[in-house]
This record gives structure tokens, sequence and C-alpha cells, in this order.
């Protein structure tokens, strides 16, 4: 397993703007980082993540700040991305712009999306147990704080 103390560690691995890893991967300190992260044959642990697009097999961390999410299952606290494409979700919080998982997305507060789709034929709708799923329209993406940060950060990333 990759562990990572401090920021410096995951910068000087970063080549040609993406963070490859062969493995299991953990974070031991909270990240940003101009570039995408790519685990190979692992899993990322982490309480902070901020980076381009993540493809990894299981995500476990309490904030993701991504572009695209690419994953097999994801445990997070918040999840606040461009688009996700996982296996399952289990999440505090999901504002992203489309939600594409296999059989189930739960999360505890709420999710904002503009479209989720289920891959499998059987499938449970997503669940928010003390919050609503919300389904963004054009007309309120403008008041939507967080998807116009989503937009700025990856201006600025890309």
């Amino acid at each position: 397993m990759k562990i990572y103390k401090t920021q410096k560690e995951v910068e000087k691995d970063i080549k040609d703007r993406v963070l490859t890893i062969e493995g299991d991967v953990k974070f031991e300190c909270s990240i940003s980082i101009s570039a995408s992260i790519k685990v190979i044959a692992g899993d990322i642990n982490a309480w902070d993540i901020n980076a381009g697009n993540i493809n990894a097999g299981n995500i476990n961390a309490g904030n993701i700040n991504a572009g695209d999410i690419n994953a097999g299952d994801i445990n997070a606290g918040d999840i606040d991305a461009g688009d996700i494409d996982a296996g399952d979700i289990n999440a505090w919080d999901i504002n992203a712009r489309d939600i594409v998982y296999n059989a189930f997305c739960c999360v505890y507060k709420s999710i904002k999306c503009f479209s989720w789709k289920a891959k499998r034929e059987k499938y449970q709708e997503p669940i928010c147990l003390d919050g609503k799923l919300e389904i963004k329209t054009k007309e309120n993406e403008e008041d939507n704080d967080v998807l116009n940060a989503i937009k700025l950060r990856e201006m600025k990333r890309w």
C-alpha cells in the first residue's frame, strides 16, 4: 500500500498531469492537485480529495471534489463532482451533473443532479434518508452555487 503523508509527496509522483498508483493508496493528508488520479488494481482511502478525474476500485473518503469519478464502490462523506459512474454509492451528500450507478445509490442528506441512471435492469431508485432527490434543470443551474464552483474549478485546473 502506498501511503502519502504530505501534499509534496503526492505532487512528486505526478507525471504528465496524472497521479498513477499501482495497488492500494492511503492519503493521510488532504490533497488538492491539478491532475487526475488513476489507481490500478487498488483502492483509495482518504479524507479530502480535490482532483481532476478519479479512476479507482473502491474510494473511502470524507470529501471528494472532482471532475469525473469512475469507481467500483464509493463510500464517502460529501461528493461534489461533475459526473459519477460507479458500482454502488453510499454518501452523506451528492451534488453532481449526472450519476450512473450499478444497483444502489443511498445518501443521508440529499442528491442534486441533472440525471441519474442505474446500469442494471433490477435496481433501487436513489434513496435520501433525511432529505430529497432534486433533479436540476437549466433554469435553476444559475442558482446552483456548487455547480458553478465545479465549473470554475475545472476551468482553472485545465
